[in-house]
């Protein structure tokens, strides 16, 4: 696997705190995002070494890992237990720590051979099998298409993997596809593929886990005599029974109107708050009756 700097990749240097990587990450994610630059195919790359940068160096145990062994972080527990095992053997042969300098590539079998060269073990012997790497990917959906399970086609190094996505799934989550990461070293098991899901909502309704929220305008007159108004959900339209003198943020829950409940069955639900239209010029008949209704104190 090619050596990528994640701090070069970032434009920081190997002191940044935990803020300058989140500001980093931020100010180049909007710069390369797909979104705004299609058909950038250069961008796109970027975008993808900026979120796999920041991953890594955003997580305080994985960015450990990196500062010391680079390329093969992934690995790092291994190494630790294969000194550990380097240790308990006789005598008779030395092994040099492996520490990542920054800036060059390590490969991880001069690693392995340094550990174990002048143990007495054969290389067969010392050709330990390891887990491959894992993939991470993004994919960015409407809200409109979680809201049923479908299937979808993705593309992760040139290898198409069709995956099943649940319905209800949340903007920024994440799920593991087991196997479909980089090949296991030595015959090792193959890594995992995560994938994270950028949920970009195309509907009027706000959402909050499986409940949704929207503020709607009703005429004057319904909020103060009542009466019935048609709403547009996400499963079809409904009648809603406005009661009279219903007040400015006035709230009512459709139970079950809002959004798939992820991997269970049934929906959250949806609450409609009003907010009575308030004429902006009246007529000479409409004035007139304001005015006889404020007289009478109403």
């Amino acid at each position: 696997m090619n050596f990528i700097d994640y701090y070069q990749v970032l434009g920081l240097d190997k002191s940044a705190t935990e803020k300058d990587i989140k500001s980093a990450y931020r100010k180049l994610a909007r710069k390369h995002h797909p979104d705004l630059n299609p058909n950038n195919t250069d961008a796109e790359e970027k975008f993808k070494k900026i979120n796999e940068a920041h991953e890594v160096l955003s997580d305080p145990e994985k960015r450990k890992k990196y500062d010391q062994y680079g390329k093969d972080w992934q690995h790092a527990e291994e190494f630790e237990k294969a000194k550990s095992q380097r240790r308990s053997q006789p005598s008779g042969g030395s092994y040099r720590e492996y520490t990542y300098s920054g800036g060059q590539e390590s490969d991880f079998s001069d690693f392995f051979e340094s550990m174990f060269g002048g143990s007495g073990f054969s290389r067969q012997q010392g050709r330990a099998k390891y887990r491959g790497q894992d993939f991470n990917a993004e994919l960015r959906l409407n809200l409109s298409e979680v809201k049923e399970t479908h299937k979808r086609t993705l593309t992760v190094n040139g290898k198409n993997i069709r995956i099943t996505i649940p319905a209800g799934i949340e903007d920024g989550q994440t799920i593991k596809i087991k196997g479909y990461g980089g090949e296991g070293i030595n015959g090792g098991p193959k890594g995992d593929l995560y994938i994270t899901f950028s949920i970009l909502n195309d509907t009027p309704f706000k959402r909050e886990g499986a409940n949704l929220y929207k503020t709607i305008e009703i005429p004057l007159t319904t909020a103060v005599l009542g009466g019935e108004i048609v709403l547009e959900t996400l499963t079809g339209k409904v009648k809603l029974s406005v009661k009279p003198g219903t007040q400015n943020g006035a709230t009512v829950k459709l139970r079950g109107k809002g959004f798939p409940l992820y991997k269970k069955d049934g929906f959250g639900d949806l609450f409609i708050t009003y907010s009575p239209k308030i004429p902006v010029k009246l007529t000479t008949e409409q004035e007139r009756i304001f005015k006889e209704l404020e007289q009478k104190g109403l």
